[in-house]
């Protein structure tokens, strides 16, 4: 087991990085662990041909970075909650693991609720995001009191129904906006240009006066959301897409004459380098990027969801195969494994930088059980 090198603030305040280069050492020497006991163990051998490994201590690390990262730049108070994106890993040992580790669940699926449920996340700490949501789905959130942002006007319909004229619902509702300022290196990735498909689009004739009537109408819808992408966004368009949410907020505030916004869910989206061992941004670095860019949103009068789910986990899983033969073309060295498609299916159909990772010298031929 190795420390844990992170430190939340200095004297004057300021978010300090982690040592992200000892980290990823210490990563490095605890993944080489990890296989060597896998293998003496008889996790893998000729008759278990593939394993995947989880790094129980970065996984809590990569928490514990998280959440410190924030707490330096709010005010004292403000309360935070920060929902892993459970379609990064839908697992309920890793949902366990993390809730343990104080972080929540973001669900956009029935079988996501069930498996934060399964895992002990309470309501209070899960946020259901589906663009397709069902009446059924819509019912048994508001009955277990999970929070809620609607996609869009039907939607906000059947909210309207199954809140009723006492309008007093357990769970925190919500909108989710799409800011539409652009989008990053990869478009699949990038869910705030001009035509991305979640949330109402602000830019669109009449639809950012319709988001405050919506508000103005509703007296219980208390949240608004956004969430501009993930891999291939850099920092700076994050950073702009959580200004738009918070500058629409206070329009919505002012011209209301309430305070009936108190809570802005960010989205996640940190980008992941897969080009090394490195972590790189780090939450510390977005965290100051949006005290920056977005100062009024740490002085406690909102408080603050984070979504965040690749970044949380992406440096703390392996995959380790056995070598069943190995052989060469043209040339061209080749290890047959077991480990193909079907367990590393972006790896294999969207190698590259930016992406899974970065192209491996020795090609590796896997099983292949893609679904079609």
């Amino acid at each position: 087991m190795f420390g844990w090198k992170y430190t939340n603030a200095d004297r004057r305040g300021e978010v300090v990085d982690h040592d992200t280069d000892g980290e990823a050492r210490e990563r490095a020497a605890r993944r080489d662990e990890a296989v060597r006991a896998a293998v003496e163990q008889g996790l893998l051998g000729p008759d278990a041909a593939v394993v995947g490994l989880l790094d129980v201590t970065g996984i809590r690390e990569s928490a514990a970075a998280l959440r410190a990262a924030f707490d330096a730049v709010v005010a004292p108070g403000t309360p935070v909650l920060h929902a892993f994106a459970v379609k990064a890993s839908p697992l309920v040992p890793v949902l366990r693991l993390l809730h343990e580790a104080g972080i929540g669940a973001e669900v956009a699926s029935p079988g996501e609720l069930a498996l934060a449920r399964a895992a002990g996340l309470p309501p209070r700490n899960t946020v259901l995001d589906s663009p397709a949501k069902t009446p059924a789905e819509l019912r048994e959130a508001l009955e277990l009191g999970v929070a809620v942002n609607a996609d869009n006007p039907q939607e906000l319909d059947r909210l309207d129904a199954l809140v009723g004229p006492a309008a007093a619902p357990r769970s925190p509702l919500g909108i989710r906006v799409n800011p539409q300022i652009g989008g990053g290196s990869i478009g699949a990735t990038s869910t705030a240009t001009e035509t991305s498909k979640f949330g109402v689009a602000l830019r669109d004739e009449g639809a950012r006066e319709w988001v405050v009537r919506a508000y103005a109408d509703r007296p219980w819808l208390t949240r608004l959301h956004a969430h501009t992408g993930s891999q291939g966004i850099p920092l700076s368009l994050l950073a702009r897409g959580v200004a738009e949410t918070y500058a629409l907020a206070e329009e919505i505030n002012a011209r209301i004459g309430r305070r009936q916004i108190d809570t802005l869910d960010i989205g996640g989206g940190l980008p992941v380098n897969f080009e090394g061992e490195s972590t790189a941004p780090t939450y510390a670095q977005y965290a100051r990027t949006l005290r920056d860019e977005v100062p009024g949103l740490f002085d406690g009068r909102y408080g603050i969801v984070t979504e965040f789910g690749r970044s949380l986990l992406a440096k703390h899983g392996t995959v380790v195969a056995r070598v069943e033969y190995a052989k060469s073309s043209g040339g061209r060295r080749i290890a047959v494994t077991h480990a193909g498609v079907q367990v590393a299916t972006r790896t294999v159909y969207a190698p590259g930088p930016g992406r899974c990772g970065s192209p491996r010298t020795t090609p590796r031929a896997g099983r292949s059980r893609a679904r079609r």
